[in-house]
Formats: structure tokens, C-alpha cells, sequence
């Protein structure tokens, strides 16, 4: 049987957020190499618009057969366009999601073994919702420029496409004003390791404390 909130104490919670291209990734993973639980709300949504997840039946009634593969997972690219020629699109598509994320996000971390809980969320600075769940808040944080580059090579999107993503998320220095913690990831892995390894020993002694 899975923990409740009221049959299970609510662990130690770090959201982590930065924007697209940041880095968040290869930070969640050093924390987890580290010993912390990692629950990632990218993750949770991608189960949910996977082949048979719970979300597609709904979305599929919603915009139709044109957003579903033949596998019955989510055509990414054609819900994409489409959230970007209809703003109202994207705005029902996370009518549909998110409570399905909110709802999972918060049985993992209920579940979660480790000693505190990365919660990652790319639009947690945007979502009162996370930010309220979380002890402390954790940015990852580097130059525009660096963004962009990494998203190039990593999804093969234009500028213009990575701007318009970047534009629909919370400014760099909205994310900064709303840290407890930033993590610099402009420099070398080395040093983003340090900074993650600095904040792991710090998140044990809070979790602690707290107990």
C-alpha cells in the first residue's frame, strides 16, 4: 500500500528548477549518485503520454487523433505546433496533465527512500502549487547564450523555436529572485560537481534537523 499524507511524514523536499538548457538534468543525477530521491515531474509526464498512459484518453478526446502516434503515445511534435499556433491549446493540455503530475509527484515523494527529495520541475518558479510543497528551492542557473547553444545541439531546434521556449518560462532573474540555493553551471562539470556535492552534505543536515 502506498504512504498517504496522513499515514506518512512528508519528507525534506528541494525543488529544483533552471530554464531549458540549464543543465537540471546532469545536476538531478549527481544528486542521486550523491544518495538523494529523485522525483521528476518530466519523467511523470512522459508515463502519462506514453503508449496506454493514463492521460492519453483525455488528450485524445480533446485535440483528436492528429496528436496520437500510431503506438497511441503522444505525437510530441504535432502537439508542439500546435500549442504554439493556439495558446489555448497548451493551456488545455496542462488542464489535462498537470493534476495527473501534481497528484503522482506527490505519492513519489511520499514514497521516496532517500534522505531528502529532489523534486524537478522546469516551471516550478511559474507554479505556486510546487513552489509551496518545497523546503528549499534550488536553481540551476547559466547564461543565455550557453542555453541556447546546448539546446541546439542537443534537440537540433532553431533559435527562434528556443527563444519562443524560453519566453513562455519565467525570466532568468525571476528563477534567481525565487532561490534558496543556485547552482552555477556556466563553467566546467568539475564545478558544477563541487556546488551539487556542497548543497547534498547541507540538504542532509536540514532533512536532519528537521526530523
Amino acid at each position: 500500500m502506498h504512504p498517504t499524507p496522513s499515514t506518512a511524514r512528508r519528507p525534506f523536499i528541494v525543488g529544483l528548477t533552471g530554464g531549458i538548457g540549464s543543465g537540471k538534468s546532469a545536476v538531478a543525477d549527481h544528486f542521486v549518485a550523491l544518495g538523494a530521491s529523485l522525483v521528476d515531474t518530466d519523467a511523470i509526464a512522459h508515463a502519462l503520454t506514453a503508449p496506454n498512459g493514463a492521460a492519453m484518453p483525455a488528450i485524445g478526446d480533446r485535440f483528436g487523433e492528429g496528436v496520437v502516434s500510431g503506438d497511441g503515445s503522444l505525437d510530441r511534435a504535432a502537439m508542439r505546433s500546435l500549442a504554439f499556433s493556439r495558446p489555448e491549446a497548451r493551456k488545455q493540455l496542462e488542464a489535462i496533465l498537470h493534476p495527473l503530475i501534481r497528484d503522482e509527484s506527490a505519492r513519489q515523494c511520499l514514497a521516496a527512500p532517500g534522505p531528502y527529495v529532489i523534486l524537478a520541475v522546469p516551471l516550478l518558479v511559474e507554479s505556486g502549487t510546487y513552489r509551496d510543497r518545497c523546503d528549499r528551492v534550488c536553481v540551476v542557473d547559466c547564461p543565455e547564450a550557453l542555453q541556447i547553444e546546448r539546446v541546439k545541439a542537443r534537440n537540433g531546434l532553431d533559435e527562434a523555436q528556443i527563444r519562443a521556449i524560453m519566453a513562455a518560462q519565467a525570466s532568468r532573474a525571476t528563477r534567481l529572485a525565487a532561490a534558496d540555493d543556485v547552482i552555477d553551471n556556466g563553467g566546467t562539470l568539475a564545478h558544477l560537481r563541487t556546488q551539487v556535492e556542497h548543497l547534498h552534505r547541507q540538504y542532509i543536515d536540514l532533512a536532519a534537523r528537521r526530523v
